[in-house]
């Protein structure tokens, strides 16, 4: 990394303007908190107290600079001159004054201007389309995109025609573009594989980039996913993320911090082998790899085959390999929620139940009992969402 660390209650990142064109603040550097709780050392408070400033406004929405000073623990006159700061920088907008409700003034009340600029997501996981969209800095959509996967001749041409199309539909200044990928990602977008995509040491990140001329992000799509869950979905700071489509990925949060890996490839539980007995041939060679259990196109097609009356067994099945998957994780790190992300007909149901009660067996009862297991309620969005969330971390230090 090119930048220092960020620790919660320590240190800081300044965050880069949008106009730099590049995104240092990285969201899945190592010890790299999502978001600040307080104060920190004065040789490192400005940037850290702006992105406490923007991240408390971005939560708890528009208040005076009285109400911000007393919730950041800065001074009057700090939080006077970031506001001020922030207002020139289009990141703040005075909303008007409070309504009045005893004698005095009636105070001014500021917020995150939530209109002055756009985010653009994109969402390559899927095995037919790569989609996008155009995000506000709250998360909500207001402009959708896809483009084709089979039959495109080159498929950074159409990453980088589909992410062209948004920015021309964001109508604003747009802070960033966010990418979820297959694949494992390097902690500088440089996707080291992605075996659907054909992609080996491609540097995705640069190439948009260069072509668009605003800051990127590229992650993995599953940890894309659990930073839409950790900020818009409720998910607190211990997480794991289960995503299954064409294939099977996960993406951890512990203590709040983004989990990569010494090879970046954390979370690819897909090719585990989840018993020895046997099992479907996964594409990867092995047999009984844990994807070719739960994946959509594998999992649907034995359902496809098989009675009603055998159905539940199989989608309980494939929920007892995702909880054998699961337990050693949960044992080693003390995870106590587990969102699945995809199908619903699919994921929630037996096999959900049948993930709880695997993890229940296979775990230590005293302290993992109480793991949760449940569906995400962001639907197909969430890569997309998370994306956005890459934007709003790297660039303003929000999450």
């Amino acid at each position: 990394m090119s930048s220092p660390d960020v620790q919660r209650g320590s240190s800081t990142i300044e965050p880069p303007h949008p106009q730099q064109g590049t995104a240092s603040s990285r969201v899945f550097g190592p010890g790299r908190a999502l978001r600040q709780g307080a104060k920190v050392l004065p040789e490192h408070a400005r940037g850290h107290n702006r992105s406490l400033v923007l991240q408390t406004l971005f939560h708890q929405g528009a208040m005076s600079r009285a109400d911000l000073a007393r919730e950041t623990g800065l001074t009057r006159v700090t939080i006077s001159d970031l506001v001020a700061e922030l207002i020139a920088d289009g990141f703040v907008a005075e909303m008007g004054m409070r309504e009045a409700s005893g004698p005095g003034k009636p105070a001014m009340l500021v917020d995150l201007d939530r209109d002055g600029h756009r985010i653009v997501g994109l969402d390559l996981s899927g095995s037919d389309e790569f989609i996008g969209a155009v995000l506000t800095l709250d998360g909500d959509i207001v402009a959708r995109r896809s483009a084709p996967v089979a039959g495109a001749q080159d498929l950074v041409e159409t990453v980088v025609a589909l992410a062209r199309d948004l920015v021309a539909q964001a109508h604003a200044p747009v802070l960033g573009i966010g990418v979820g990928t297959p694949g494992v990602v390097d902690d500088h977008g440089v996707i080291l594989t992605a075996p659907n995509l054909g992609w080996v040491g491609f540097d995705l990140e640069s190439a948009l980039r260069e072509a668009l001329s605003l800051p990127v992000l590229v992650a993995n799509d599953a940890n894309a996913a659990v930073l839409a869950e950790y900020t818009f979905g409720g998910a607190g700071d211990d997480v794991l993320l289960v995503k299954v489509g064409r294939g099977v990925g996960s993406g951890l949060l512990a203590a709040a911090q983004p989990m990569r890996g010494a090879h970046f490839a954390a979370g690819e539980i897909g090719h585990v082998t989840v018993g020895t007995d046997g099992g479907p041939v996964c594409v990867c060679g092995k047999v009984g790899c844990l994807e070719a259990w739960l994946a959509v196109p594998a999992l649907t097609a034995r359902i496809g085959a098989a009675s009603a009356s055998e159905r539940e067994g199989i989608l309980r099945d494939a929920g007892e390999r995702l909880g054998i998957a699961l337990a050693p994780i949960v044992g080693v790190l003390d995870v106590s929620e587990i969102v699945l992300s995809g199908p619903t007909e699919l994921l929630d149901g037996p096999l959900a139940e049948a993930t709880v009660e695997t993890l229940r067996a296979r775990t230590l009862a005293e302290f993992h009992d109480g793991v949760r297991v449940r569906m995400t309620e962001q639907g197909q969005d969430i890569v997309l969402r998370g994306a956005a969330v890459m934007v709003l971390s790297g660039q303003l230090g929000v999450s």
